[in-house]
């Protein structure tokens, strides 16, 4: 068996002891953890004590997972996330989302703090991302494939499900919350992006930029499961406005925007069939 195979067993056995299987995976991103409050009977494991799992210190993500029951269906709710840019490889980025595979998860909803490209946008502003533009340079992908998750040649046409798309701005729609869509790029950070890089963006067909969930998106496609991405706008981007840029205001604005985004995301499992899980 493959070293990095070993080591993702070893993980997803560490929380299945601890918190059990799950239906549906939920990664919240910066300024957005509470959703984990609404679970029925949970439990939860730190970060720090699944084997092969780095540290996380990055403000605003607690790093942990927790499990429990919303609407009769099972959630895995990963509170905080890893980034490429604190130094880890993005097999280490990303060896949670194979951890959820195979703890039975096959509908991820990711979410993170992102900066608005499009000027229609405002902080504060709730984006379903409907693709994603990789600027990176890097897949998590790259390297010796990993047969017993998925193929080497992963199809992206549609990285994020049209079916769960349609849920969400119903569900939105229900609880008169505007959900933009849009395209979101990913980029290494941490430095935020330059206002020339922005323009850049724009005239690629960004609508928001980001430093997370890309890399997340496309392994748990390798892994088959299908992906439901949410930006909350948090900023917008360097150049759209005369004004710098801080993480404290982006965590800050991201708790604001959090209820209407734990309310939609309730709402989706509530109505999302258990027959399509």
């Amino acid at each position: 068996m493959p070293r990095k195979m070993k080591k993702i067993y070893a993980a997803a056995e560490a929380v299945r002891t601890a918190c059990g299987s799950a239906q549906i995976g939920i990664v919240l991103g910066s300024g957005l953890a509470g959703f984990e409050k609404a679970l029925e009977d949970p439990r939860e494991i730190n970060f720090d004590e699944i084997p092969g799992f780095p540290k996380s210190a990055v403000a605003g993500h607690a790093a942990k997972f927790i499990a429990g029951t919303i609407h009769d269906k099972r959630v895995l709710v990963m509170s905080g996330r890893y980034h490429h840019y604190e130094g880890h490889s993005l097999f280490k980025v990303t060896i949670p989302i194979r951890v959820m595979a195979l703890l039975g998860v096959n509908t991820l909803i990711l979410t993170n703090a992102a900066g608005g490209v499009n000027t229609s946008f405002s902080p504060g502003d709730l984006m379903m991302i409907t693709d994603y533009i990789n600027l990176s340079g890097h897949n998590p992908l790259r390297g010796r494939n990993l047969d017993e998750f998925g193929p080497r040649f992963p199809d992206m046409t549609n990285a994020f499900d049209k079916q769960l798309q349609s849920i969400a701005l119903q569900r939105a729609a229900y609880h008169n919350i505007k959900l933009h869509r849009g395209v979101y790029t990913w980029w290494n950070g941490p430095s935020y992006e330059t206002p020339a890089e922005i323009r850049m963006v724009r005239s690629l067909g960004g609508d928001a930029v980001g430093m997370s969930t890309v890399p997340e998106t496309i392994v748990a496609r390798h892994c088959g499961m299908r992906v439901l991405g949410i930006s909350s706008i948090t900023n917008m981007a360097a150049g759209v406005i005369d004004a710098p840029i801080k993480h404290d205001d982006v965590l800050a604005m991201g708790a604001q925007v959090g209820e209407k985004l734990r309310l939609i995301i309730d709402s989706f499992i509530e109505y999302f069939p258990l027959q399509e899980l």
